[in-house]
């Protein structure tokens, strides 16, 4: 009895999983599901734990086993979907961005949202001209450090916090400016509120990039935001279409198709190739969830898609949960007293290690002043670790950077990317980023030596992805064999005859079985009697009579002659 008492408690622990997710302010919440558990109780779980009511905006995004990013769906088990040993480790993250921020009804959802766009701002994601960028900080300062008080903030005192990876002496002093002569008397939630009506107001409020290539090998991000996708691509954002205009996304393998209809019956496709089939695979499903939360009008019109064709088989997938105007209207139903929000001040970041003490640019000299340089190494390792990647590009690519960049080759420590204090803007900012890990490297500094400056870069959500010392070494090796091999175009025209082969191949296979069917739908006509209207009509048909007596009976006559011959020969022998 004993025994069997110890086994099923065994067997019981062994369905229960150690959970932590990381929360937005970086503090961690822990618990312990089930092995069977669906996405939806954990939720539910992490939205009771922050008291959070209007949380359809809101997911949890963790990273598989193989490095891809994913976000939990709710109508199924967590521990099948991570595949991944125990303690299971995931991030809380806004998902949907709101369309209106200023029009959420509680004040502990626009903090949430608050802190995921300053976390934006921070990783880079959130681009805007030094002016914005000034404003947006001194907003987080008065949020969370209050008044100005020259008792307690010496001169200098916003050198102290990092709002964005890197910035000037002037730029700390224009946020100090505002923080204290625009700003005194903001409490929090006021300060919190201007920031996101500011954030709303950017191109690229919303964007989560997903780095992928266009059919001339590009590189680019898409991203999907409240108001529509967007390509941005070659320091400046591309294509922007609203939802109302895309009409359908697909994907095969690593291709991702989107189908734009416009004015005047205009039809648009745009393709990309995202660097696995599994990153195209997420990618298409973060489109399908986007465009149903943000353009229907109900759940109820939401429908099962499908990524296949006619001919092969593919992914099928459907949106689940309340779209915008649903959660809006729910929301203003909400009636209860406002819960207590504890704000986390500017503290050291798990994410952002150095948000707190971030480098002052007093010791630049002159001739620099006006730039600040990054090693390439260390922005290798930030694009990794957590996306650091500097979001601002020089003023103007002149003579200076392309004479550092020169002399660059010749010592790796130099090797820099230039940030300017002058222009912090979205069309000048965005950059492609490269989305093969062994050809990381070489891409940026490629990009760098063409005058070229850093790019935005996704969020990277789990701390196992950090790359030790061994990886670091393997990656150099590979970026020596790489830059061997990268004189001539054999690879490119051998991947192009590789794609031409599996057209062809797949074309005679798709003909092949067109055939196959079509002899065996005609044997069923002829020969079988199946008394189905569908068959009787067609064997009523004048047509079909003349081609069952004139040409299929002699061919049959002839075919059955040639097998007993074949047979009566081979039995003679």
């Amino acid at each position: 009895m004993l025994s069997r008492w110890v086994s099923g408690s065994s067997r019981s622990l062994e369905r229960e999983y150690s959970c932590t997710v990381r929360l937005l302010d970086d503090s961690e919440y822990t618990c312990t599901i089930q092995r069977d558990a669906k996405g939806q109780y954990l939720f539910d779980l992490l939205c009771h734990h922050l008291n959070l009511l209007e949380k359809d905006y809101f997911g949890i995004r963790f990273v598989d086993p193989d490095k891809q990013r994913h976000w939990l769906e709710f109508t199924k088990s967590v521990v099948k979907q991570m595949r991944a040993q125990p303690p299971l480790t995931m991030c809380f993250r806004v998902k949907f961005y709101p369309t209106d921020p200023a029009a959420l009804k509680e004040e502990i959802t626009r903090y949430l949202v608050f802190l995921q766009i300053k976390r934006d701002l921070y990783h880079g994601r959130l681009l805007c001209k030094t002016s914005d960028a000034a404003l947006l900080a001194a907003y987080i300062l008065q949020a969370e450090i209050g008044d100005y008080d020259p008792g307690k903030h010496p001169e200098g005192y916003s050198s102290k916090f990092q709002f964005f990876p890197k910035h000037s002496e002037k730029l700390e002093r224009k946020i100090a400016e505002i923080h204290k002569t625009e700003l005194s008397g903001q409490t929090p939630a006021t300060s919190e509120l201007n920031f996101l009506r500011k954030a709303q107001t950017l191109e690229t409020y919303g964007v989560d990039p997903h780095p992928c290539k266009d059919v001339s090998g590009n590189a680019a991000f898409l991203a999907f935001t409240p108001f529509g996708f967007v390509v941005l691509q070659g320091n400046k954002r591309i294509h922007f279409i609203k939802w109302n205009e895309v009409a359908k996304m697909k994907f095969e393998g690593k291709t991702f198709c989107l189908y734009v209809s416009q004015k005047e019956e205009k039809k648009i496709a745009l393709t990309y190739f995202a660097p696995t089939p599994e990153a195209c695979k997420h990618l298409w499903k973060c489109g399908i969830e986007n465009q149903a939360f943000y353009k229907l009008e109900k759940s109820s019109q939401v429908r099962t898609v499908s990524s296949s064709n006619l001919f092969f088989k593919g992914s099928r997938f459907r949106y689940s949960g309340r779209v915008a105007k649903e959660v809006m209207e729910s929301s203003a139903k909400i009636k209860r007293e406002p819960p207590e929000i504890h704000r986390a001040g500017l503290v050291p970041s798990r994410s952002c290690p150095s948000i707190t003490h971030g480098p002052r640019l007093s010791s630049v000299p002159r001739t620099r002043r006006r730039a600040v340089h990054i090693s390439i190494m260390e922005g290798l390792e930030s694009l990794r670790d957590s996306a650091h990647s500097t979001p601002v590009r020089s003023a103007s690519h002149s003579d200076a950077f392309m004479s550092h960049s020169r002399s660059s080759r010749a010592e790796s420590s130099e090797r820099v990317a230039i940030i300017s204090d002058e222009i912090y803007s979205p069309a000048d900012s965005v950059l492609p980023t490269p989305v093969a890990e062994h050809s990381l490297e070489l891409m940026l500094l490629a990009r760098q030596i063409n005058g070229a400056p850093c790019s935005i870069e996704e969020e990277k959500e789990s701390e196992a992805n950090t790359p030790t010392a061994t990886e670091a070494d393997e990656m150099g090796g590979e970026f020596k064999a790489l830059c061997q091999g990268v004189g001539g175009n054999g690879g490119t025209q051998a991947a192009q005859v590789n794609k031409f082969v599996l057209s062809v191949l797949r074309l005679l296979l798709v003909t092949v079985g067109l055939l196959f069917v079509l002899l065996l739908l005609l044997i069923i006509l002829t020969e079988s009697d199946l008394d189905i209207a569908f068959f009787r009509d067609i064997r009523q048909t004048p047509e079909f009579e003349q081609f069952h007596y004139q040409y299929f009976c002699p061919l049959r006559r002839w075919f059955a002659c040639k097998v007993r011959s074949v047979l009566s020969l081979l039995i003679d022998t």
